[in-house]
C-alpha cells in the first residue's frame, strides 16, 4: 500500500489503535480519529497502519457535495464519542474547597476529578455544537462564522481550567491562541 498519499476520509486499521479515519494530512504524518483511541498523530510510514479497502468498489467520480455528506455522516456518527482525557497527575485525589465569605455558612468540598470530568463534558458538548452549527443547512455562512466566534470566545474563557489537563494538546484555546 502507498501510505504516503492517502487523503482525508480514508479509513484505516492500526494494529495498536484499531479502526480510524484520516481527518488531517501533514507533511510526514496523518491525524487519524480512532474509534477507541481518539485523535492521534501517526507517521505516514508507520508499519502498523493499513488502509481498509472496501470490497466491490466501483470507480466513480465523487462530487464535493458527496464528500461533504460523507464527512458530515462520520462527524454525526462519532459526535457522541468522547476521547479519554487524563487529569494532571498533581491533581489526582485532590479536592477543591469553595469557602463562602460568610464564615457562618459551610464550605463546599468537591473532588477535583469530578470537577474535571464536568469540564471535559462541557468541552465535548461545545465540540458537538460546533459540528452541528457547521452542518446546519438553514444557517448562512455569515451566521455560522458569527456563532463560531462566540464558541471561540467560550473556549477562551475556559482556558483558566487548562491547568487541570495532563496533556497540553487537549487544552482550551481561545482567539489569541488560535493563530488567526
Amino acid at each position: 500500500m502507498d501510505q504516503l498519499n492517502l487523503g482525508v476520509g480514508t479509513r484505516l486499521q492500526h494494529t495498536q489503535h484499531g479502526p480510524g479515519v484520516i481527518v488531517g494530512v501533514r507533511y510526514a504524518t496523518y491525524l487519524i480519529s480512532f474509534i477507541n483511541a481518539g485523535i492521534k498523530e501517526i507517521e505516514k510510514t508507520d508499519t502498523m497502519l493499513d488502509e481498509i479497502i472496501p470490497e466491490n468498489v466501483t470507480v466513480e467520480v465523487e462530487t464535493i457535495s458527496d464528500v461533504e455528506k460523507s464527512l458530515l455522516k462520520i462527524l454525526r456518527m462519532w459526535g457522541e464519542v468522547s476521547e479519554l482525557v487524563p487529569l494532571g497527575d498533581r491533581w489526582k485525589g485532590g479536592s477543591m474547597l469553595l469557602q463562602p465569605a460568610d464564615k457562618t455558612q459551610k464550605p463546599k468540598e468537591i473532588p477535583v476529578d469530578i470537577f474535571f470530568h464536568k469540564i471535559v463534558m462541557l468541552r465535548d458538548r461545545l465540540r458537538v455544537m460546533e459540528q452541528q452549527i457547521n452542518a446546519h443547512k438553514l444557517l448562512s455562512d455569515e451566521d455560522k462564522v458569527n456563532l463560531q466566534q462566540y464558541i471561540t470566545r467560550i473556549y477562551g474563557t475556559l482556558t483558566t481550567f487548562n491547568v487541570l489537563f495532563k496533556n497540553k494538546e487537549q487544552w482550551f484555546i481561545g482567539e489569541k491562541g488560535s493563530g488567526e
